[in-house]
């Protein structure tokens, strides 16, 4: 009898918890303390505004703390850390994940499955940071491959992990250069790098930071840049909606902690990455190939663009496997982000409509390049890449060591590591390329420049 009336007690409670929008979970607790039960991915750099960043500066235990003392509600923070998105997506399905950040193909999954259950269903609220071209997302390779393009990939193996940022820009390049044969081999970054060091896969497809940590580390050199296919690319957060209706001070105060976070990496870019770097593990150098000034936009706005893009995602998300039709003009709210907005004085819809990276150096931002010498806790802004080049063979020479060089793609504009890049020297002009391809196609179309090794474009420079 107890059993059954146990069981009949439990069943009300359930009953209750879809009626009023709240988890077991929340209904269980009877210390009066809200959960805040946050899911992220340390390593995932366009996410670190509402993530790695986020946490390490105790914005959102702060706006929480600021309303525990008006009200006297009290608030529990849990930080979850995860790989990519899937889990997040899977932990918010159990409602164990009140709010997540992931790229754009998992933000679709996640309300794609979630759609059915009330308490589960999410919203997007934010965006953490984007890329307008799509750069960033990368395909690598070994760094001893003879690939010199992706069309050498052909009846190849590739890793990438299915659903991710990093495989949606490996079907679409794929398909749009009419290269077939490829086998994708679904595995998590980590587990992806090491099949590529061993030679079991010819090449990784992945989203930041692992291109970029795998050529930093020297395991692998760049073979095409998601920027090539020229379609924005985005992180943002998703919101459980029952959550998010039980309470909604909550949702605010994340979104002003995200604001936090976001103002103060566009002001302070390198501190920013050593923060990232100490919370996630990854090389400070790596971090600030993204976060620094011409890499990721980070504005939490939910532009139109991003929108659009959003939905011509859905087909690629379709031809992988069950999804679910998402209806984005409801999944995308933006009504939270701008009460944040009012709330501090600021102007949503002109926000929204800037184009511009927040974060960018002095100077044009399509030739403006970045020095880091080793001992410094600060950067030099240069003119353009042979003004680096000076600059680097200048420091050199009088005992300096570089910590890091950044340098913009000539053709594409992505922001990449000046000694990893394919160079062409034409006249007096250095030019650098991401990848082999891109120096290949300048030197097609501009008779009399020739490629440089990095060391011989150093030399030549002075």
């Amino acid at each position: 009898m107890k059993r059954h009336a146990l069981r009949l007690v439990s069943a009300v409670i359930a009953v209750a918890a879809v009626a009023t929008g709240c988890s077991l979970e929340s209904l269980s607790q009877s210390s009066g303390v809200v959960n805040v039960v946050v899911g992220y991915q340390s390593k995932t750099i366009n996410t670190v505004t509402a993530g790695t960043l986020l946490r390490a500066q105790g914005y959102l235990e702060h706006r929480l703390a600021d309303i525990t003392a008006r009200t006297g509600t009290k608030y529990a923070v849990r930080w979850q850390d995860y790989d990519t998105g899937a889990p997040i997506t899977a932990q918010m399905l159990a409602e164990k994940i009140d709010i997540g950040s992931m790229g754009d193909y998992p933000m679709l999954i996640n309300g794609s499955k979630t759609q059915a259950n009330p308490l589960a269903r999410t919203e997007m609220v934010s965006v953490t940071g984007y890329n307008p071209k799509g750069a960033l997302n990368m395909v690598v390779v070994a760094p001893g491959s003879s690939a010199a393009t992706l069309a050498d990939l052909a009846g190849a193996k590739v890793s990438a992990s299915v659903g991710s940022a990093g495989h949606g820009t490996l079907v679409r390049a794929l398909a749009r250069a009419g290269i077939t044969g490829v086998e994708v081999l679904n595995q998590q970054p980590q587990i992806g790098a090491s099949a590529l060091e061993s030679g079991q896969v010819q090449g990784l497809s992945q989203f930041v930071a692992w291109p970029g940590l795998l050529v930093y580390q020297g395991k692998a050199k760049l073979l095409y840049d998601g920027a090539e296919l020229n379609l924005p690319t985005l992180h943002g957060v998703v919101v459980r909606r029952s959550y998010a209706s039980a309470h909604p001070e909550v949702l605010a105060a994340f979104l002003q902690a995200q604001l936090d976070a976001t103002d103060f990496l566009n002001r302070k870019p390198l501190e920013a990455a050593r923060i990232v770097a100490q919370g996630s593990g990854l090389p400070q150098e790596v971090v600030y190939l993204y976060n620094g000034p011409g890499g990721t936009s980070f504005d939490t706005t939910l532009k139109p663009s991003l929108a659009d893009a959003l939905k011509s995602d859905v087909p690629y998300l379709k031809s992988i496997g069950d999804f679910a039709d998402l209806d984005i003009g409801k999944f995308i709210v933006d009504e939270p982000l701008r009460a944040v907005f009012a709330a501090r004085g600021r102007n949503y819809d002109a926000a929204r409509a800037a184009t511009a990276n927040p974060s960018a150096l002095s100077g044009d931002p399509a030739l403006a390049s970045e020095l880091w010498l080793d001992g410094s806790d600060a950067t030099q802004t240069v003119a353009n890449p042979a003004a680096l080049l000076r600059a680097i063979a200048d420091a050199t020479a009088h005992g300096a060591r570089v910590r890091a060089a950044y340098v913009p793609d000539a053709e594409l504009g992505t922001r990449w590591f000046a000694d990893k890049a394919a160079w062409v020297r034409d006249g007096q002009k250095f030019l650098p390329f991401g990848t082999p391809a891109g120096a290949r196609r300048y030197l097609a179309a501009h008779p009399g420049s020739v490629a440089v090794d990095y060391q011989q474009a150093l030399g030549g420079s002075v």
